[in-house]
């Protein structure tokens, strides 16, 4: 393989496709790099390229008329926006926000070059339809987290998460909230209380764990 389509042996599904396909993917897509904090897509907006990440994240959220945010996913290398997906085979506009977190480097396929290899290759169809398959069922997972679970066991659980097994956590209270789909006075009342079993201590923008087995059997609880 040439030295300019090395990018698709990170996409797995895309290196069975057949020359021809591969050919037609190669010379109308093309590698675009954006900053951090850039705004890919925004409320309104209609996709005009199926987009696969190379490197970085982005952040995928909805944000209520109140300015209260929800952090739906996250895009990682190798992956691609479940939304985009849906937006460009519905002709929709896009219903949220994507926020690149870091600096990105991601491969843009047009609109018109993605519905023809949809039409035309089935090895393509089953990489992008998987891809859309399996970060629904996580969507599904988020809302039942959001509408089922405890929201002390989601933030123990939150907290390890962010820790990385360290003692200390570098995170506001409102950006855990989006995280977790609420709002911030509900963490500041289960933080108060995290702090009163000495569990934790939280100051701002910092997250110091004294008890970590205390969260774990938290976090561990249905």
């Amino acid at each position: 393989m040439s030295q300019e389509a090395e990018w698709i042996d990170q996409f797995a599904g895309l290196k069975r496709l057949p020359p021809d396909v591969v050919d037609i993917l190669m010379r109308n897509s093309a590698v675009v790099s954006l900053p951090s904090g850039s705004r890919i897509y925004g409320p309104g907006q209609a996709p005009k390229s199926y987009l696969l990440l190379l490197d970085g994240s982005v952040r995928v959220q909805q944000v209520s008329e109140t300015g209260r945010e929800i952090v739906l996913y996250r895009v990682s290398a190798g992956e691609s926006c479940a939304l985009t997906t849906a937006c460009l085979m519905g002709y929709e506009d896009y219903p949220a926000e994507a926020i690149a977190e870091t600096d990105i480097h991601a491969v843009a396929i047009p609109r018109t070059t993605f519905e023809e290899l949809i039409a035309r290759s089935h090895e393509f169809r089953r990489f992008v339809f998987t891809a859309f398959s399996t970060r629904v069922t996580n969507l599904f997972r988020i809302i039942e987290e959001i509408a089922f679970s405890r929201m002390d066991i989601r933030l123990a659980h939150k907290i390890l998460e962010l820790s990385h097994g360290a003692d200390d956590v570098t995170s506001t209270q409102q950006q855990i909230a989006s995280e977790l789909g609420t709002a911030r006075e509900v963490v500041s009342r289960i933080f108060a209380e995290f702090q009163r079993r000495g569990w934790l201590v939280v100051t701002r923008g910092h997250i110091k764990i004294n008890n970590r087995p205390a969260l774990e059997r938290l976090a561990s609880e249905h």
